[in-house]
């Protein structure tokens, strides 16, 4: 058994902990990164957004060149999908950017060692794998082991027929019928992955709406477009069982049919990955939801240990793990470190997009906030008419008295793209006059948030 000392532990090597052992070598510690997985990226990158995006992406130019290359003009014999190659793709980007993580290590000399990370003790924590054990000691543990699937009551996980996301990057084949139980942001993606590419897709959702968290207007929309694409929602559909049999599923609900289907998707939301650590080695108690309970400088009821990502409260984002991690060490250095968690971002790569940063119209109503509406409509934009993707609005929320910008919500094109800039005039306090009087650029679909933000004061030019 070797052992090795370091001013830094980071227990897992995904976005939160990647990022915060670079920025901890940028700031002069020696820092040792363990993860339990071959690969680093984490989640992430291995089996969740990057992957996801590469078949959203490759699925989109399959679905466009067979269904709207002709409004192009452009021509086009049968067009067929070679699923096999085009796994093979997502796992090359996979590959390429894994190994770009790896390189980012060994540039800021960051020790990595891989196996399971359990802390032993104050500042001592144990790697584990098939070979040995090893010994890390250092003054300061971070730990940023990210999350997993949450599971379902009365659904069976077999690892083929019935699974979880990472099961539906990797279909052999294209199902004929996909249920995916929960219309959530990774449900959605996934659902709209396989739609494309010939399956019936239909989603089976507890709540009476889909997207929860999304500002319920936008998610009005959102859902009138998917129907139209194919998707089949069932709303207040309590899912008491899902089981594979042979080569078919049974899904069974309250107050339903049994439904019979190829694959089943269970996309239910995502639980903290807190076991197995030895956090009660140190003292540290789970919170109601088995998360670890921190200060604003991302520090545990123990010494010496901290806990950022995932495994935190807050949104189960790849970006927001980035944050807390730059910020728990430069805590750690400096004394300073912050997120502002009312301005993260959130993203689902539908087609069309749904971008938001801010409140909900829901939480301004609930909170009993004086604010003032603003929405425009792409269908008025001339760059989404050219692309094709005039589905979609622009909503605008500000303070009735300040004039304070307070939420921003997009349905449409790029989406995702342009929720930064609401992001980023958020950050420093902008009006959606701020917003309005800025000069945009013509024709680009970023007109359409300069639109929204006149219409907040009932000055939208091109409505």
């Amino acid at each position: 058994m070797s052992e090795h000392t370091y001013d830094l532990i980071v227990i897992g090597g995904g976005p939160g902990g990647y990022v915060a052992s670079i920025r901890a070598a940028q700031l002069g510690l020696s820092v040792a990164c363990v993860e339990k997985e071959p690969v680093l990226g984490g989640t992430c990158l291995r089996v969740g957004c990057i992957p996801s995006k590469a078949l959203l992406e490759s699925s989109h130019h399959y679905e466009t060149a067979r269904r709207h290359f002709a409004d192009h003009g452009i021509r086009v014999g049968e067009v067929e999908v070679d699923l096999p190659a085009m796994l093979k793709r997502k796992e090359r980007i996979v590959a390429g950017l894994a190994a770009g993580v790896n390189g980012l290590l060994k540039k800021n000399k960051i020790a990595r060692h891989t196996g399971i990370g359990r802390i032993a003790g104050e500042g001592k924590v144990v790697v584990s794998n098939l070979d040995d054990e090893t010994v890390l000691r250092a003054r300061h543990v971070v730990v940023a082991t990210g999350s997993r699937s949450a599971p379902l009551r009365g659904v069976r996980l077999d690892g083929d027929r019935v699974g979880t996301s990472t099961e539906a990057l990797s279909f052999p084949e294209v199902p004929e019928h996909l249920i995916v139980i929960g219309a959530g942001i990774i449900g959605l993606e996934l659902g709209s992955v396989w739609l494309r590419l010939g399956a019936k897709v239909t989603v089976l959702e507890y709540l009476d709406r889909i997207l929860p968290g999304t500002d319920g207007e936008i998610a009005i929309e959102a859902k009138k477009i998917f129907e139209k694409q194919g998707f089949e929602f069932r709303l207040g559909a309590k899912v008491t069982s899902a089981e594979a049999k042979d080569c078919s599923c049974v899904v069974e609900a309250e107050d339903m049919a049994p439904m019979d289907c190829d694959r089943v998707l269970l996309a239910v939301g995502r639980v903290p990955n807190t076991a197995g650590l030895g956090l009660e080695n140190v003292g540290i108690e789970l919170d109601e939801r088995g998360r670890i309970p921190v200060d604003a400088l991302f520090r545990t009821s123990a010494r010496g240990v901290y806990a950022i990502g995932d495994v935190v409260p807050g949104p189960m984002l790849a970006h927001k793990a980035e944050e807390d991690g730059v910020a728990c060490v430069e805590g750690i250095v400096t004394g300073h470190g912050h997120v502002d968690y009312s301005l993260v971002p959130g993203v689902c790569y539908t087609n069309p997009e749904i971008g938001a940063v801010g409140r909900t119209e829901e939480e301004l109503l609930d909170g009993g906030v004086d604010y003032r509406k603003g929405v425009f409509h792409f269908r008025a934009n001339g760059r989404a008419h050219s692309m094709g993707q005039s589905d979609g609005r622009v909503k605008v929320l500000a303070d009735a008295k300040t004039d304070r910008v307070l939420g921003v919500h997009i349905i449409g094109p790029h989406a995702g793209d342009l929720i930064a800039e609401a992001a980023a005039g958020m950050a420093f306090g902008a009006s959606s006059e701020d917003l309005a009087r800025l000069c945009h650029a013509h024709p680009t679909l970023a007109e359409v948030l300069k639109e929204a933000a006149l219409a907040v004061d009932g000055r939208a030019i091109h409505s």
